[in-house]
């Protein structure tokens, strides 16, 4: 019934009485006022969440140009369902032309699905067609499209990571685990390996594990001069293999079949090679002082004759940076870093005109940003303080100043700064309370700066990059922040949790609009708490944050804590669960649902716990060890043994499990499954390559033999997010449901 039909019964009501005193009308007016302001909040659902109601804008692809003061961005026009790259003037925003059109080229008709400049920026390499392998991987087919001449070409199909030599003449790939070099002039195609195997031998590509935890799959480099393509070459061969069956619609199932090393067992071994273009001539570098240890970054320096590498143990406690001579294949180490628990690989390695190069480094207990000469002699420390360098952008030659985001104003934000080289004249260049994060122009003198908080959806803004100052705006979402004012969303409130142990933790929570302080409410609470995550940050609402806005729309409280372990505190805060991973964690979830329990408002007997992933591992071992505080859980994708899952990141924080066996089985839900009390939740896709669904099969079991009852859900041909088509329409509501009976 709607609300303009009960308005008109009640008024007619009281005109057929004839009596209307005035603690009647007080009466109507107080019910009238009540009725609309509970029922002004429009109620979000699920299919909104999932079909786009809340997407954001934002600028697809952004890339700064090298040799001009300019950006390019990756537009749709949905009347003539193209695609363009449109080229911009840093300075004033304006759109200096359109470098493609796909409505202009028939083999483009299905979009573009990324693109790369070559270093002349004369030329585009197009993707499109891109099929999915993994979770970084992919492969497609590639288009070369000359901005003088306005042709196009088709070059490369279904390979991966194809990259312009610097002088723009040939460009590397990799096809069917063998790599590959193709000259643009004469179309000519040298094959650079040709042990190329599936499940054996992989050339220039990283294998599965290295792409999941090293994040990063194209493992071959070219150098400064174009003379030589150095690669990383993987032999699987006694790498233990795991195999899905994907159910499709067929008859009979099919496996897919891949190499997998769990904890502990055989990795890959890795080797580096040195490729002549003109000779077609290989060496391999000279790394014979090293055993079982990883590759895990590669990339040439300024000096065309020296490569630079990062290998590290199998422990992954120790790190060098090598620097390999590009004629004898000799390698030196250059810098070390040791630590008693891990040392984490940098992608901002930098280097200067000189060869000196730019580091980054948390062996002062922080991550910062530190310079060396070009033989790895330390010149300064550039950053320094008990906060976090987050992102490092760039190094502006001219001024010598060193740009970079950091959590100094507080780790549950990002901010934006320049220093000096030499550590001084520090300057913040971002003014607004959240998260920014920048995009430099190539001259430095300007910034793309993209801003969000939990009450302003991002927005894109040019800004100085001497002091920050605001040039104009460029993106909005304020269509977005004027739908959402419909929903009168609750506020995500900012807090620190103090447990009664003592520790202090990062948390939010999310309470009714029509909250009332005499009412006793359900809590559920959500996180993640893997090493280094953070899901407790100032930024823009997720759709998570919307489901969470819905759950709170229907009565319930909803909470997040970041514990012990997690990220941007310091290396002591992030590394204390060393060797015992869910123990300290989960302890720090049980304490702080404790404390959270015993607010006037809270009814402690109705408290839940949601994760996905590590999150789900936890909200597992949560509900199992904290029988007595926690009523439910939902585990999704779950580890449920840490012996399952892979040695790059297993090992980094527990070693192996013949060196830590008490660390692995102590606090794996699996060997907790009879304290099970509580509603549990768990769910899995098959198709997860990731954490592979034997997790919860095996949990299964064990739940069965303990004689536990619970819910799963297990959803087919489904990786490790869970998604496609309605899928996640239908995930959300089986879990909203099931908190709304559970809990």
């Amino acid at each position: 019934m709607s609300i303009f039909i009960k308005k008109s019964l009640k008024l007619t009501v009281f005109y057929n009485t004839q009596k209307i005193d005035m603690k009647s009308i007080q009466l109507v007016v107080l019910f009238v006022a009540t009725f609309f302001s509970a029922t002004a909040q429009q109620k979000i659902t699920v299919e909104e969440i999932y079909t786009g109601t809340f997407r954001s804008k934002g600028m697809d692809a952004l890339q700064s140009m090298k040799n001009t003061n300019q950006y390019t961005v990756l537009n749709s026009d949905r009347t003539t369902r193209s695609q363009q790259i449109d080229l911009y003037d840093f300075a004033t925003l304006k759109k200096v032309s359109t470098l493609i059109d796909t409505k202009d080229f028939s083999d483009l008709k299905e979009g573009i699905d990324s693109y790369a400049f070559s270093n002349d920026e004369k030329q585009i390499l197009i993707a499109n067609n891109s099929n999915p392998i993994f979770r970084h991987s992919y492969t497609a087919n590639y288009y070369l499209y000359n901005l003088n001449s306005k042709s196009l070409a088709k070059v490369l199909e279904n390979v991966q990571e194809p990259t312009f030599s610097p002088d723009g003449t040939k460009i590397a790939f990799a096809k069917e685990n063998n790599l590959f070099v193709y000259d643009i002039a004469s179309k000519n195609t040298t094959q650079v390996t040709i042990d190329g195997k599936k499940n054996a031998i992989i050339n220039g590509i990283t294998d599965w594990v290295y792409e999941e935890e090293f994040a990063f799959v194209r493992a071959f480099d070219w150098s400064a001069d174009s003379k030589k393509l150095a690669y990383i070459r993987f032999d699987e061969t006694e790498v233990p293999q795991f195999s899905m069956d994907l159910y499709k619609k067929d008859l009979y199932p099919t496996a897919d079949t891949f190499k997998y090393p769990k904890a502990g067992e055989k990795n890959a071994v890795v080797s580096l090679h040195l490729f002549d273009v003109a000779s077609k001539t290989a060496k391999t570098v000279k790394l014979s002082n090293y055993n079982d240890f990883y590759i895990a970054r590669l990339k040439w320096t300024n000096d065309a004759n020296v490569l630079s590498a990062q290998v590290l143990n199998r422990h992954q406690n120790n790190l060098d940076l090598l620097f390999v001579d590009g004629n004898s294949g000799v390698a030196k180490v250059v810098l070390n870093e040791k630590d008693n628990a891990y040392v984490d690989v940098t992608d901002n390695l930098t280097f200067l005109k000189d060869n000196s190069f730019i580091w980054t480094s948390e062996k002062d207990g922080f991550n910062h940003i530190y310079l060396y000469d070009k033989n790895g002699k330390l010149k300064n420390q550039v950053t320094k303080g008990n906060w976090e360098v987050t992102s490092y952008y760039g190094f502006d030659e001219k001024t010598k100043s060193v740009f970079y985001q950091s959590v100094e104003k507080g780790s549950t934000l990002r901010d934006i700064y320049k220093i000096s080289l030499d550590g001084k004249k520090k300057v913040r260049l971002s003014s607004q309370t959240g998260t920014n994060a920048a995009t430099f122009s190539p001259d430095f003198s300007l910034f793309i700066n993209s801003f969000s908080s939990v009450t302003v959806p991002t927005i894109y803004t040019l800004n100085s990059a001497t002091d920050g100052k605001l040039v104009q705006e460029i993106v909005n979402n304020n269509a977005l922040a004027d739908k959402l004012k419909k929903y009168d969303l609750p506020t995500k409130e900012f807090f620190e949790l103090t447990t009664e142990k003592g520790h202090k933790l990062n948390a939010w929570i999310i309470k009714p609009k029509d909250f009332d302080a005499n009412k006793k409410y359900p809590v559920f609470m959500y996180q993640y708490s893997g090493p280094g995550s953070q899901e407790v940050a100032n930024k823009a609402l997720t759709t998570n944050d919307m489901w969470f806005m819905m759950l709170s729309q229907q009565g319930y409280i909803i909470a997040c804590v970041d514990g012990r372990g997690t990220g941007y505190k310091g290396a002591a805060f992030k590394k204390c669960t060393q060797k015992e991973l869910g123990k300290y964690e989960v302890e720090d979830q049980i304490d702080a649902a404790k404390v959270i329990g015993n607010y006037p408002y809270v009814d402690k007997t109705r408290i839940g716990i949601f994760g996905w992933s590590y999150g789900g591992f936890m909200s597992s071992n949560c509900l199992f060890k904290g029988a007595d505080v926690f009523k439910m859980a939902i585990a999704v994708a779950p580890v449920t043994n840490w012996r399952f899952y892979d040695s790059i990141y297993t090992e980094r924080y527990m070693t192996t499990p013949q060196e830590n066996a008490s660390g692995y089985d102590d606090n794996s839900p699996i060997n907790h499954v009879n304290k099970l009390k509580g509603n549990f939740l768990l769910i899995h896709g098959t198709a997860d390559d990731n954490v592979h669904v034997q997790n919860s099969m095996q949990m299964i079991e064990a739940l069965v033999q303990a004689n536990k009852q619970f819910d799963w859900a297990i959803y087919p041909d489904k990786n490790h997010g869970i998604y496609g088509g309605k899928t996640r329409i239908q995930l959300y509501n089986k879990m909203t449901n099931y908190i709304k009976e559970k809990l």
